[in-house]
């Protein structure tokens, strides 16, 4: 199959193709990895390729025989590396499948490589030092997102249609916003972190895909979803298959807007332009829209203090073990100085300072809860701003503590993560565009604990409705270079 042709399709399509005999796993592996070798030097978003070892069967599942790429964090593959985008873990071979891993396989997705992310996680960019940063196919010069800023280029530049990735403070739905892609976060409980973890960030990570249609996000999601033996967390199955949400018709849904963000962060002209455009077209859809009012359940400079206690408590609790197996020190040659900085004060988080972050974390679950009593969905921005240059977060990164580049993190992105800590599904969805450049504005749809089908109903309609599919950016795998 030609790359020209292959990038043309879906992962449901490209499964539907392998299901009838037309092409085999093979030669889309092929077409996959000559696509890698034509934009990923200018886009840096896959850190490393290898020879595909699983043999799908043909036909058996809706994604089997699909080329697909994991993020180098959150996901263990037998004898592959995972190097969480850090010196300190450099050279970390996995020794078997996480829970997650050996759902993919069973998937039949064929996984042939890992994507960029930033340093642990810890950025919504995605500019490690171990690889160098990854850039976004619409604009070289600009962020491609993080912390699965790799899976999101490489979806947006057409190397994969849906690629893995993971979501603690926004790094599935700012990559998704900034490549022009949809992305949802799934409820807390919905997808399996063991057997190594029952849970990553004290509950705020999940895991999850970017993709380039609706319906390979829904397909996936229906292949990974589901509890494992020891799992904390529950979240109800859903009465019938997300893939078949997509097409069901959402009803007039009742939706709050929320065009400023909590914690007094301006949205950027572009993007309120963008909403205002989201909001005309759901009135156009039937749907009841109205301007919000939602309480957070605690004031912001309290909300982002608990979160740094529990994200860099965390943090310091994998360092310390990192650099335990790997018998290597904790410094500036490891750890690039935001990670260095949220290492040095996650120690000084006391066991009562953890438990009252927790005790913050319940209160933001239960204001919002309260809002998803009386609204289907809420619609925000999915970041204030358009994707930002390269570079931004340097400065920042070097003269902040902990505290600090957690309230920067938040400060860009700060629309995503009272969702993280609520445990609530949301989806970014390029339901438009940048009208002076051309950039991907994401819009965020929230839904109650264990809504991803109404999500994902919402979203077949909006993709019907304002289609992105066409939407190319300049960097892209099927562009023609025989003439």
């Amino acid at each position: 199959m030609r790359v020209t042709e292959y990038v043309n399709h879906d992962a449901v399509g490209l499964a539907e193709l392998v299901a009838k005999g037309e092409v085999t796993p093979a030669e889309l592996q092929a077409a996959a990895l000559e696509a890698t070798q034509a934009v990923n030097p200018r886009i840096n978003a896959i850190v490393e390729t290898w020879p595909a070892d699983d043999e799908p069967n043909p036909g058996s599942t809706p994604l089997a025989g699909v080329p697909f790429l994991i993020k180098d964090i959150g996901v263990s593959m037998a004898g592959r590396r995972t190097e969480l985008g850090s010196r300190l873990a450099a050279g970390n071979v996995a020794r078997a499948d996480s829970f997650l891993m050996r759902r993919f396989r069973r998937a039949g997705l064929v996984t042939f490589g890992r994507t960029a992310t930033s340093e642990m996680a810890y950025s919504i960019t995605t500019e490690p030092v171990l690889y160098g940063a990854t850039r976004n196919p619409w604009n070289l010069e600009r962020s491609a997102g993080g912390s699965s800023g790799g899976a999101g280029a490489a979806v947006a530049a057409g190397v994969v249609p849906i690629a893995h990735g993971t979501d603690a403070a926004g790094s599935l739905r700012v990559p998704a916003a900034y490549n022009g892609l949809f992305g949802l976060k799934p409820t807390r409980g919905r997808v399996s972190m063991g057997p190594g973890h029952d849970e990553l960030f004290s509950g705020l990570a999940v895991h999850g895909s970017v993709s380039r249609t609706v319906r390979d996000s829904a397909a996936l999601l229906d292949r990974i979803r589901g509890p494992e033996p020891g799992d904390p967390y529950f979240a109800q199955q859903p009465s019938r298959p997300y893939a078949e949400e997509v097409t069901r018709h959402p009803g007039s849904l009742r939706i709050g807007v929320l065009t400023q963000a909590w914690g007094g962060r301006r949205t950027a002209t572009p993007v309120a332009d963008a909403l205002s455009r989201t909001v005309r077209l759901l009135d156009s859809l039937g749907h009841q829209v109205e301007e919000a009012e939602v309480g957070l359940g605690a004031p912001w400079e309290e909300f982002v203090l608990a979160n740094a206690r529990l994200f860099t408590a965390n943090l310091a609790a994998s360092v310390d073990e990192l650099a335990t197996a790997f018998d290597r020190p904790v410094d500036s040659a490891t750890l690039e100085p935001a990670t260095l900085a949220g290492y040095d004060y996650g120690q000084r988080v006391s066991g009562a300072q953890f438990v009252t972050a927790l005790t913050i974390r319940n209160r933001v679950a239960r204001s919002l809860a309260q809002y998803f009593d009386t609204h289907d969905i809420l619609l925000t921005p999915t970041v204030p701003e358009l994707p930002t240059p390269l570079g931004t977060d340097a400065e920042s990164a070097r003269t902040l503590d902990g505290l600090g580049w957690i309230d920067r993190v938040f400060d860009r992105s700060p629309f995503t993560m009272p969702f993280n800590t609520a445990g609530t599904p949301a989806m970014s969805v390029p339901v438009t565009a940048d009208t002076e450049t051309g950039l991907p504005v994401g819009m965020q749809f929230a839904a109650g604990y264990g809504f991803e089908s109404r999500l994902f109903r919402l979203a077949g309609q909006l993709e019907q409705a304002s289609p992105w599919s066409g939407r190319i950016p300049p960097v892209w795998a099927g562009q023609r270079t025989d003439h």
